[in-house]
């Protein structure tokens, strides 16, 4: 058997020169070692040993094939925030069951800065993303265009009927929000908004809203406008507040809604987030839930079913959502794929009639 001395990892070339057969026969013991004799293989697979090789490449492998059997989930939130959020959880986990039952992995992209962000989408080995559009969604599309691979959109209210979406129609799901509490007889409201342009909060005009970054606060905010009209109310006079969906942010946002004259008998959340922080808040000034105050958030969360009280909301299939975003990128065949999912009001002990009932 031929010595040789290697300055770098060994490779097949160098298993077969060892051994003393050809590339193809060495590249057969590792790939298809039925058709080679026994004693060859042996010959191979020791030489293989001595020599310190590994075995093929499987990241190599896969994309002479074409395929890394991997999907991106990409979005410009730091790392983290696929652990910490509770929508994040839940989406993650859908896309996972899919990717499991598929035999894919996945890679999760994200990114501290914008050069980050392109260098991370760009070299990212994957056969095609999932975007998780909160924000920066325009940039994260630009970029996976780039790459040329499949990608889906969750949650974007894009016109672009040239890009695959998965997600749900955010205006249909806040009317029915706005809808319950209408019905039940409130009459005086306040918004509890995510962001519309990214760091900002406070009060928020409709000329902000209408001019947002992030479709789905904004779509959320006409949505319950829409259902409150029905009911004869001037939407005018109900404050919607920008929030990071923080503590600071909802607390700030509380204290000047029920430092009103007239302060809100609803609040309507636009995340469960939000209103958990909001029924946090409102326990912790006295006020009753859903006696005084009737609260209705967005998502459907696990733990929407075990705040105290149990949390009113808006249900969108998330773990759902993972999964046909999923089997959008494996199945793609050229085309795009525009699904949307319908929520459903999921009502609990966070919403009854006002306790001086306006008609």
């Amino acid at each position: 058997m031929a010595k040789i001395d290697f300055g770098k990892a060994p490779t097949l070339h160098d298993v077969a020169k060892a051994a003393g057969v050809s590339k193809g026969t060495a590249s057969n013991v590792f790939n298809r070692p039925d058709i080679v004799r026994e004693e060859v293989r042996e010959r191979v697979l020791k030489a293989a040993k001595s020599i310190g090789y590994r075995g093929p490449d499987p990241k190599g492998r896969m994309l002479s094939a074409g395929k890394v059997n991997a999907i991106g989930v990409a979005t410009v939130e730091p790392l983290s925030y696929f652990f910490e959020d509770p929508y994040a959880r839940v989406l993650m986990a859908g896309i996972t069951e899919a990717c499991d039952a598929n035999g894919t992995g996945i890679s999760l992209v994200s990114a501290a800065n914008e050069e980050e962000l392109a260098w991370n989408v760009h070299n990212a080995l994957v056969d095609g993303f999932i975007l998780f559009c909160l924000k920066g969604a325009e940039r994260l599309i630009a970029l996976s265009r780039e790459r040329q691979l499949p990608f889906v959109a969750l949650d974007f209210g894009s016109e672009d009927e040239g890009m695959s979406v998965v997600g749900i129609d955010n205006i249909e799901g806040a009317s029915r929000a706005a809808r319950h509490l209408a019905e039940l007889g409130h009459r005086r409201f306040a918004v509890l908004a995510m962001e519309f342009i990214e760091g900002r909060s406070g009060r928020a005009t409709m000329e902000q809203v209408n001019a947002a970054s992030y479709s789905a606060s904004r779509d959320r905010v006409k949505g319950y406008f829409e259902a409150l009209e029905a009911f004869g109310i001037d939407t005018n006079n109900v404050p919607i507040f920008e929030t990071l969906s923080d503590r600071e942010t909802v607390q700030s946002a509380l204290e000047e809604a029920f430092a009103s004259p007239s302060p809100p008998t609803a609040i309507l959340a636009q995340s469960d987030r939000i209103a958990l922080l909001a029924l946090d808040w409102l326990k912790e000034k006295g006020l009753s839930v859903p006696a005084d105050v009737s609260v209705v958030g967005f998502d459907g969360v696990p733990e929407s079913a075990t705040s105290t009280p149990p949390l009113t909301t808006i249900r969108q299939p998330i773990a759902e959502i993972g999964r046909r975003a999923v089997l959008a990128i494996l199945n793609h065949s050229g085309g795009t794929r525009r699904e949307r999912i319908d929520t459903e009001l999921v009502v609990r002990g966070s919403t009854a009639p006002p306790r001086d009932r306006e008609d």
